[in-house]
Order: structure tokens, then C-alpha cells, then sequence
């Protein structure tokens, strides 16, 4: 037999310099620190009056699918974060949670009633649409110098 000498080589040094870094970004911004991603999706949605079939459509995907981005069983990738976003009307950076959006600067969010209503009276004919906006203007008038 023979003896074979083995020599040990020390272990390599990891200095603080070589350790991989966490994202340079904050994921979540300090506003949305307990919304998920999905979470983010169905308030947008909920926000805008849409049905998850509704926002399917816009974004070119069936609505199972848009169930699960909002369940958190699937993960999205860039494109479709550009294309939710633009299908909820929001930029980027407000749908990924880095900045604050306008509902959480104090704008008022539209009731899901009224936002359904509006997107009825929106598929009518424009002079129906005129009745209706007309009817609706000596409404708030009308409430207006009650109060």
C-alpha cells in the first residue's frame, strides 16, 4: 500500500465585501407594508369596478388565472406587471407597492356601486349618456342647496 500524505487546504475566506446583498430597492413601500402583491391586484380591481373576468380581458389572460395572481399562487414576471398595471391604470412603481398611490394620498376611492353604474351609463348611446349626466347634474344641484 501506499501512503499518500494529504494535505489540507484551508478553507477559503469570505470577507463582508464577496456576500451577496439584498435588494438595493425596498420591495414593499411603508404605506403597503401588509399587502401582498395579490392583494394589491384585487384592491386595484375592486377600486376600478372590474369583475376578475373584466380584468382578464384587458390583460389578455383567462380569469383563473387572474384568481390566482390574487391568491398568490402564482408569481408575476415583468410582463405581466407592465400589463396589469396598465389594464388597472397605474404606474408601475404604484402597482409593485414603491410609491404611494393617489387612494392612499387622500383621494377619494369611488364606491363600487357608483363605479358599476357609471360604466353603464358609459355603454349607452351619447345622447342617452346626456339625459342620464344632465339628470344626475340637477340631482347634485338640486342636494347642493339643500345642504
Amino acid at each position: 500500500m501506499s501512503s499518500t500524505i494529504y494535505k489540507k487546504i484551508p478553507n477559503p475566506v469570505y470577507s463582508i465585501a464577496m456576500m451577496p446583498r439584498g435588494p438595493r430597492i425596498p420591495t414593499r413601500a411603508a404605506t403597503s407594508e401588509t399587502e401582498t402583491i395579490g392583494q394589491r391586484i384585487a384592491r386595484l380591481r375592486k377600486e376600478r369596478g372590474l369583475t376578475q373576468k373584466q380584468l382578464a380581458e384587458k390583460v389578455g389572460i383567462v380569469q383563473v388565472l387572474v384568481s390566482d395572481y390574487e391568491k398568490g399562487k402564482l408569481r408575476l414576471h415583468a410582463e405581466m406587471v407592465v400589463r396589469f398595471a396598465r389594464a388597472l391604470g397605474v404606474k408601475t412603481d404604484e402597482f409593485l407597492g414603491l410609491t404611494e398611490n393617489a387612494s392612499e394620498k387622500g383621494v377619494v376611492k369611488p364606491d363600487l356601486k357608483i363605479m358599476r353604474r357609471l360604466n353603464r351609463i358609459a355603454s349607452l348611446p351619447p345622447n342617452e349618456q346626456k339625459i342620464m349626466l344632465k339628470a344626475i347634474d340637477s340631482w347634485l344641484q338640486a342636494s347642493q342647496r339643500k345642504a
